[in-house]
């Protein structure tokens, strides 16, 4: 631990690559094994997430997200954050606590189980063959906000990591990738189906619907891992269920192929759900400075016509774009799939779909502000968007009818754009 917080070795050649993306794997799909989702609790700096995003039938997004924050020596810090939008309506519902008598594999479960005092968290399997695994969460957040959902995996939609074996799904920072200074790692269920229900101010909702599942660790401080992050959820009941799910992140100029002065280098891994089966999973590299041709694996994510926004400083899209291209990952299905949604998000002053720019040192424990040293009249934001969309999907008809002429598919999209410095 101790290395990784006060190491100032510096790399042999000052030039050398000091960033090893997991974008760059030879291998796209790594199937997720139960040690994926197994909570580390790593020590040192370190923030690990486990985030269940929703969409209800009504078009609802819920978010139920564990943080599991560890500073240097200090005990580590556990919240609870759910966030509830209602779109035709505009009311957020928005709870974060810190939980206490936080534990993970409590008795009869393993370390993809946590609990405390406020909630459990418990993976079990199913007796559903379609639905082998699934997550029970059980969630009091306040007097009155009470959770209680089954989020399951379907069998033919298998979770997963960019890579194979235990390193898969990783991005080392430093020059030794053996004794990284630092690290990112994402696990996804990337289509699940969600059921249960919500009191709320004494009302019961019906939770039923679909989703995801992210499970994440940064293992360094989180502002010198990246400057910006874009996640894209977008789901449909349509064709059987479709998926377009999407995360990115680009590292500060401290980290990149020529060592320090070469970052800003954009890390996007991705998948597609199409006719309710995993089709494709996407991860590609943007290195600064080079064009990013057409090719046959495509992970992008674009903000356009960026103007200057006065609430947080910052250069906020218009709107966004995202991308996806791959081979089939189906069985028996030969050819590539290429996907992409727009969304429009208005203007400072003129916003679209937007649900919050949320303040995020205000929503953080006192201690981790302490230890984050953001720079002076910097503050991190992120914009949280959702609307009806479009994907435009193209492919194989096996995996699809009509595929290979170009489906619109009517689905939901959440989108996030996180600005860190």
């Amino acid at each position: 631990m101790f290395s990784s917080l006060f190491s100032t070795t510096p790399p042999v050649d000052p030039k050398a690559p000091n960033l090893f993306p997991v974008s760059e794997s030879l291998d796209l799909l790594g199937e997720l094994e139960a040690k994926d989702l197994e909570w580390t609790c790593a020590g040192g700096f370190a923030t690990e997430t486990q985030i269940f995003y929703q969409f209800l039938q009504d078009g609802t997004m819920l978010m139920c997200q564990v943080i599991h924050s560890s500073i240097g020596l200090w005990y580590p810090t556990i919240q609870f954050t759910c966030k509830i939008y209602n779109p035709t309506t505009k009311e957020t519902t928005w709870r974060s606590i810190n939980v206490t008598n936080f534990t993970t594999a409590p008795t009869g479960f393993d370390k993809r189980s946590s609990k405390a005092d406020q909630y459990s968290i418990t993976h079990k399997p199913s007796s559903d063959v379609s639905y082998p695994e699934m997550y029970t969460i059980r969630a009091n957040l306040s007097d009155d906000l009470q959770i209680s959902l089954d989020v399951s995996r379907p069998s033919v939609v298998p979770g997963f990591k960019i890579g194979k074996g235990p390193k898969g799904g990783y991005s080392y920072f430093g020059s030794d990738q053996q004794k990284p200074d630092g690290y990112v790692v994402h696990r996804f269920w990337p289509r699940t189906k969600v059921s249960g229900h919500i009191i709320h101010n004494g009302h019961a909702i019906v939770a039923e619907g679909h989703g995801m599942l992210v499970h994440a660790i940064q293992g360094m401080r989180p502002n010198l891992i990246a400057s910006r992050w874009n996640f894209a959820h977008f789901q449909s009941d349509a064709y059987d269920g479709v998926s377009a799910i999407q995360m990115e992140f680009t590292t500060l100029d401290t980290h990149g192929r020529h060592g320090p002065g070469s970052g800003g280098v954009a890390v996007n891994v991705g998948s597609l759900v199409l006719g309710g089966k995993l089709a494709v999973v996407t991860a590609e590299t943007r290195w600064p400075g080079e064009e990013q041709p057409v090719k046959a694996v495509m992970s992008r994510a674009h903000h356009l016509n960026p103007v200057h926004d006065p609430d947080t400083s910052y250069m906020q899209p218009t709107a966004v774009e995202f991308r996806w291209a791959g081979p089939s990952l189906l069985q028996g299905v030969d050819g590539s799939v290429d996907a992409s949604v727009h969304l429009d998000v208005g203007s400072p002053s003129s916003p679209k779909g937007l649900i919050e720019k949320v303040d995020v040192l205000a929503e953080i424990p006192y201690v981790i502000k302490t230890v984050v040293n953001y720079v002076a009249g910097t503050k991190p934001y992120i914009y949280q968007w959702q609307d009806n969309v479009k994907l435009v999907v193209r492919g194989p008809d096996e995996i699809i009818p009509g595929l290979s002429k170009g489906l619109d598919v009517e689905g939901v999209l959440y989108v996030e754009a996180s600005f860190i410095s």
